[in-house]
């Protein structure tokens, strides 16, 4: 589980504007970029190349 005073460091890569955890605890998102970091044994992965798209509800 990735801790709170992690989050609030955290920054995206692309835009640098703030991120959060996704429900289902498995990445990080920016809402502006809309893009999703994928988070592999709690280490948040904040790489652009890695990044995925958000599916768009």
């Amino acid at each position: 589980m990735i801790k709170q005073e992690l989050l609030e460091i955290l920054a995206c890569p692309q835009c640098k504007g703030p991120v959060e955890l996704n429900p289902e605890s498995n990445g990080i998102v920016c809402r502006a970029c809309g893009l999703l970091y994928p988070v592999r044994d709690d280490i948040p992965i904040m790489l652009i190349d890695e990044a995925k798209p958000l599916d768009k509800e």
